[in-house]
């Protein structure tokens, strides 16, 4: 999604904290989806999509307050205001999200993936160690998006499961990413 994190290594980048954030709200809906596999289909699709909305104003406003210190920073706010209308979309038609609940979610996570390998990449250009590891999680939230849009109706019910483990899992990666753009701040 983005091309350039930093535009030089000694840039700071502020606001570091909102991708911590966001990688908390990951794990706590991960979490939450794990604790109550049975609350319905309807609340999934519910929480799904206020979450998609606030994720994507999260990042609308990392994107904005970064504008100085992030080359390429339109396709932070792309991929915002991208999650913004999703969210808003499922929000406002709550009977179709549950139908295509499937293929939103894998089609997000699979942007989502592919974000989080091209910032890996990114951050290996920075000397950072832990690069593989961020490759790593964004290759797994591909496999689950596969996971998702291979079989969408075996998907809609194990979707409470993979969508979990999906989360979780982007959630670790936009925690490491935080705390490597925070430690970014310092070298």
């Amino acid at each position: 999604m983005a091309t350039t994190i930093l535009s030089s290594t000694q840039s700071t980048v502020k606001n570091w904290w909102i991708t911590l954030l966001i990688g908390v709200l990951y794990i706590i809906a991960g979490v939450w989806v794990f604790q109550t596999p049975v609350a319905s289909y309807v609340s999934l699709s519910i929480i799904f999509s206020v979450f998609i909305f606030i994720s994507g104003g999260s990042q609308i406003v990392f994107s904005i307050s970064n504008r100085q210190e992030i080359s390429s920073w339109g396709w932070y706010l792309a991929g915002g205001i991208l999650d913004l209308i999703i969210g808003l979309l499922l929000i406002t038609h709550p009977l179709m999200t549950m139908a295509i609940l499937p293929f939103y979610i894998g089609f997000w996570l699979l942007f989502q993936g592919f974000m989080a390998i091209g910032l890996s990449f990114q951050i290996k250009t920075f000397g950072i160690l832990s690069w593989g590891w961020l490759l790593f999680l964004g290759c797994l939230i591909i496999l689950f998006s596969f996971l998702l849009l291979a079989n969408p109706i075996i998907a809609g019910l194990s979707i409470v499961y993979m969508t979990a483990l999906a989360f979780i899992s982007a959630g670790i990666f936009r925690i490491a990413l935080a705390f490597n753009l925070k430690n970014q701040n310092h070298n």
